[in-house]
């Protein structure tokens, strides 16, 4: 007997079978019950969640012996050729392989003819964004007027390739992406008709790496099985995916907390000689902080992480140990890293970096208070006074782009006391702002200008921040702590003299000791 993979073999038979797709279901059953069926439809959504099945589904139920129906049998002659794609009257078209003009000229002119043996001839028509502007055309008018006993059901991954002139001849209906939990309970059903010895952890690493598509996780735990002898272990999941553990995901992120740069960096270089993607790991990361924020703001809701509850316990443990800025400050970081990788053409030592910067975090310490003196009365100068000023000053000081230096009642320390503050406020407002300032030091105050330094390596920080929207949300993130109009100056750093690399901070010999390094002077 021939085998039959699971994707296919438990593909949905009815409405009812349907995974995760209620809204669309409940719309369908409702235009049946009613009568009130559309000549066409699109089925939009991400690959592998129920469109094509859903669409047959429909054709069955249109074409059912005992049909229009909202439950078809299954068993008459009508219902089993359309589950064997066999129908004369269920036309399944692959709009990637027939794209052209004359494809849907053969189309327009069978439509004509009227169905062989059911109620509907029913088109489906799956990638239909890939037909060509000519084709789209030509289906215009067949479209918009179709026979009686016509029905068209387009299915796309990308509805917004789809010309508006089709779009608004359509009724639209979206399909999401499965959850997590949805694709478990399904592989859950999978596995015990089956007979299949799984962990339940097996299956929640499959739902993670389905990303959303019941069909992918389905094809996966196939695979695995066809893989494994016997019961199916994490570790065959984690090997032939190449996944990288809930646990250790928890372990790093815990290395991270407990501020141990040297057990994150030991972590890290299991899970590189494990063979896992370096690639695949970062994302992962960023995922456990973004579900740390999720978990810390909604006290462990699964529904808004789309984990199981066991999972989501853990992660309110964790979060707790974490403030908001200190997970602000990771997606920070971890989200420039590829950013970095490009220009150092090396994922593994920038990641390694920005994990050690991440165990080396100081929650940043509120600066203090700073009280402004009461503002002087205004004067009105005398008009004599106002008179004597040189007029070509006055065109001199015009021609300036930024205001003169003013008297300010700070100081340069005061400023170094709440920059840490300053660079967290900005994440909350613009992330790469946050980001390119951070590599940088404020050098000088001299009247209300303040000038940032930055290593000369690093031109396009400077570059960036000199644009005139993010110097303003610099200037007002700098008044918001410390009630002071300052004027933002950048500039490159002079070549950095080896003593003073020595003295640069905590991190600088951290990444030394961690890559066994010193400092050498050029030339």
């Amino acid at each position: 007997m021939t085998y039959t993979v699971f994707a296919l073999k438990w593909r949905p038979g009815n409405f009812d079978d349907v995974i995760g797709q209620k809204n669309v279901v409940t719309t369908l059953k409702s235009a049946i019950q009613k009568n009130r069926l559309a000549h066409a439809y699109l089925f939009a959504g991400p690959r592998g969640i129920g469109k094509t099945s859903t669409a047959r589904i429909l054709a069955k139920a249109l074409n059912c012996k005992s049909g229009p129906t909202l439950e078809p049998c299954g068993k008459c002659s009508s219902c089993l050729e359309i589950s064997q794609s066999r129908s004369l009257d269920v036309i399944e078209i692959d709009g990637a392989s027939n794209t052209g003009v004359e494809d849907v000229r053969s189309l327009r002119e069978n439509v004509k003819f009227a169905p062989t043996s059911g109620k509907y001839k029913i088109y489906i028509i799956d990638e239909v964004h890939m037909l060509s502007t000519a084709a789209f055309n030509a289906l215009l008018k067949t479209l918009e007027e179709p026979p009686e006993f016509v029905k068209f059901i387009f299915a796309t991954t990308h509805p917004d390739k789809i010309p508006s002139t089709v779009l608004s001849r359509c009724q639209r209906l979206d399909f999401r992406r499965i959850s997590v939990i949805e694709i478990i309970s399904q592989l859950e059903k999978i596995v015990k008709n089956e007979k299949i010895e799984v962990d339940r952890e097996v299956l929640f690493a499959i739902a993670k790496a389905s990303d959303g598509s019941l069909r992918d996780g389905e094809s996966i735990l196939d695979q695995l099985v066809s893989f494994s002898k016997g019961k199916v272990s994490l570790k065959d999941v984690i090997s032939v995916l190449g996944l990288v553990e809930q646990d250790a995901l928890f372990e790093i992120t815990g290395k991270i907390i407990d501020r141990d740069p040297k057990a994150v960096l030991d972590l890290f270089n299991k899970i590189s000689e494990e063979g896992k993607d370096i690639s695949v790991f970062l994302n992962n990361l960023i995922e456990h902080y973004r579900n740390l924020m999720i978990a810390k703001v909604t006290k462990g809701d699964a529904k808004l992480i789309d984990l199981p509850q066991e999972i989501c316990d853990r992660l309110m443990q964790q979060s707790q140990r974490l403030g908001m800025d200190e997970i602000f400050n990771a997606f920070n970081i971890l989200a420039n890293t590829l950013e970095m990788a490009r220009r150092l053409d090396s994922l593994r030592i920038t990641l390694e970096v920005n994990l050690i910067r991440l165990a080396n975090y100081k929650k940043a310490q509120a600066g203090p208070e700073i009280k402004q003196p009461p503002l002087p009365p205004l004067k009105e100068e005398p008009l004599k006074e106002k008179a004597a000023i040189n007029i070509k000053e006055i065109h001199k000081e015009q021609k300036k782009i930024e205001p003169p230096e003013e008297t300010v009642n700070i100081t340069l320390d005061d400023i170094k006391n709440v920059w840490q503050n300053v660079i967290e406020s900005l994440s909350r407002i613009k992330m790469s702002v946050s980001t390119y300032l951070s590599e940088g030091e404020p050098l000088s105050l001299e009247g209300n200008h303040l000038t940032v330094s930055f290593p000369k390596s690093h031109s396009l920080h400077k570059e960036v921040l000199e644009g005139r929207e993010n110097k303003e949300i610099i200037e007002q993130s700098l008044f918001d702590l410390l009630n002071t109009r300052l004027r933002m100056r950048f500039i490159l750093s002079v070549e950095t003299k080896p003593k003073e690399a020595e003295e640069g901070g905590h991190f600088v010999q951290t990444v030394l000791d961690a890559f066994h390094g010193r400092l050498i002077k050029e030339g």
